[in-house]
């Protein structure tokens, strides 16, 4: 058995550890997700409005986003807020900004796209049957974006989730900083190790992402438009 390092998991409390990071990047990732939503539609209606100042500095936005990598981000927020600005965050905190931040991008821009992608007709057919702008929204055109966006918010979720790998990078005993500390703690001991921690992690990703996973597949076919 130890040759094939299995054992290190069943030692001390190995597990319940990597469970507890699992847990920390989950609490992260949910946290993101809940922010970057409420966030990310308001952006993505004003968007949708087309008023030039919004767009453009919607569109500085997402490029930011799209191309600066979320480890970037969050050296920039973790230590540069406390260089520069003087801030004092917590990695948590720090973490949650950054995939707020990224997270919101994301949602905004498919708002926008819900929101663009319903047939001009249906805003004619309602002002001809003298529908406020409100009860057009309301009742026509918010339950046909809220159908498309149900699907493609759950993919976020588990994006964000196996995104949270990184803020190991920033100090946070997160599942694959608990893993990496195990193998060290038994690198004489047990050579193979590696293999199965990291086996055991992406188990544990698995577990919670494919759940996730098979309700976004579920939705997109019923609430297909």
């Amino acid at each position: 058995m130890k040759v094939m390092g299995f054992e290190v998991l069943l030692k001390g409390s190995n597990m319940l550890r990597l469970l507890e990071g699992l847990s920390t990047a989950l609490n992260i990732s949910l946290i993101s997700v809940a922010i970057s939503l409420v966030l990310g539609i308001i952006l993505g209606i004003l968007m949708a409005m087309h008023n030039r100042v919004v767009l453009f500095f919607s569109k500085i936005y997402l490029e930011i986003v799209r191309i600066m990598p979320q480890m970037v981000l969050l050296f920039i927020v973790y230590f540069g807020s406390t260089k520069v600005i003087g801030i004092n965050l917590s990695a948590e905190t720090a973490s949650i900004i950054v995939f707020s931040f990224w997270g919101a991008a994301e949602m905004s821009d498919l708002v926008r796209g819900a929101l663009k992608s319903i047939p001009t007709i249906q805003y004619e057919s309602s002002a001809a049957l003298s529908l406020s702008s409100f009860m057009t929204y309301r009742y026509i055109i918010m339950p046909q974006v809220v159908r498309m966006l149900i699907p493609l918010s759950i993919n976020l979720i588990t994006r964000m989730i196996k995104t949270t790998s990184l803020v190991m990078m920033i100090g946070i005993v997160e599942v694959l900083k608990v893993g990496q500390q195990i193998i060290e703690a038994n690198r004489t001991a047990s050579p193979n190790a590696a293999f199965w921690v990291f086996l055991v992690i992406f188990l544990l990703y698995f577990a919670a992402c494919w759940p996730i996973s098979l309700l976004s597949r579920f939705l997109e076919k019923k609430w297909k438009v």
